[in-house]
């Protein structure tokens, strides 16, 4: 039976109750998902073969892990700054371990690949804080390709500009984009489609993801909003990404919890559907 191109999938978690997880996956009637890697305790090569053993069983693809670090803070977009991905010099060489610690554990999943927050990086390319990120996320896709693993950038944090040169000057085969338009608005980093376009030959992932845009972009936070209803163009957004020969998931990322996010998740797997009828994907 032949895959389908862009399956709808979901982000979750693996970190709690799994078999919730999974049950909410199902309910919501997709069967792909990236999650967050769970904690350092639970990242045993037993432990994985357990999360891969009942995702499995349940028919659920496995299309990427996260990466997350203790400490990371989303307050503020200076908070951010200051906090969060391998660009903080103060935490950069436990979280290079901790990267490397969940890449062992995405191999053991069988996992394709992992995805990381970088942080903001400088946009000054000739600086040396651009130079020692770059080394370090060379060292991190050193790393994952003796696993068989890529690595993808989450969009976002930087303009992209800069995560293009990013790639460009590091030339690790295995390393790509994890597409996330959203990101693009809320942190006022650059217009998505247009942001897509420019670093479309790296993506290998992407969230389907909306938002609206802040009154101080870069300043303060745009809004999150369930999909379609934003500044993203979600349309526009897949038929890039099928002009680009994309043909990975399209995982639907909705950063509410309870009940409300089930509902705008359902909502969101309709709008996907839709545009796939119409963009005559299959």
């Amino acid at each position: 039976m032949a895959r389908v191109r862009m399956p709808i999938g979901v982000f979750t978690s693996a970190g709690g109750d799994l078999t919730a997880a999974i049950n909410k996956v199902l309910e919501v009637g997709v069967n792909s998902v990236q999650f967050h890697a769970p904690g350092p305790d639970q990242r045993s090569r037993a432990r994985a073969r357990e999360i891969a053993d009942q995702f499995s069983e349940a028919g659920i693809d496995i299309s990427l892990v996260f990466c997350g670090f203790a400490g990371e803070r989303y307050d503020t977009i200076p908070i951010v700054r200051e906090t969060v991905g391998l660009v903080p010099a103060a935490t950069r060489a436990e979280r290079l371990q901790n990267t490397k610690s969940i890449a062992d554990f995405a191999s053991w999943l069988d996992a394709p690949g992992i995805g990381i927050h970088v942080g903001f990086v400088s946009e000054d390319w000739d600086s040396p804080e651009f130079a020692e990120v770059v080394n370090v996320i060379g060292e991190v896709a050193d790393y994952c390709a003796e696993r068989g693993l890529t690595v993808n950038l989450e969009t976002g944090q930087e303009t992209a500009g800069t995560l293009l040169h990013v790639l460009d000057t590091a030339k690790k085969p295995n390393l790509g984009v994890n597409f996330d338009p959203a990101n693009m608005i809320l942190y006022g980093s650059g217009e998505p489609l247009e942001a897509l376009r420019k670093v479309g030959k790296y993506v290998k992932s992407c969230h389907c993801k909306d938002a609206t845009w802040s009154s101080k972009p870069g300043v303060e936070w745009g809004v999150e909003v369930p999909l379609g209803q934003g500044d993203v163009n979600i349309e526009k957004f897949v038929t890039i990404l099928n002009e680009l020969g994309y043909t990975g998931p399209l995982t639907i990322e909705r950063e509410i919890s309870g009940e409300r996010q089930t509902t705008d998740i359902k909502a969101g797997i309709k709008v996907l559907r839709d545009i796939r009828v119409r963009l005559g994907i299959r």
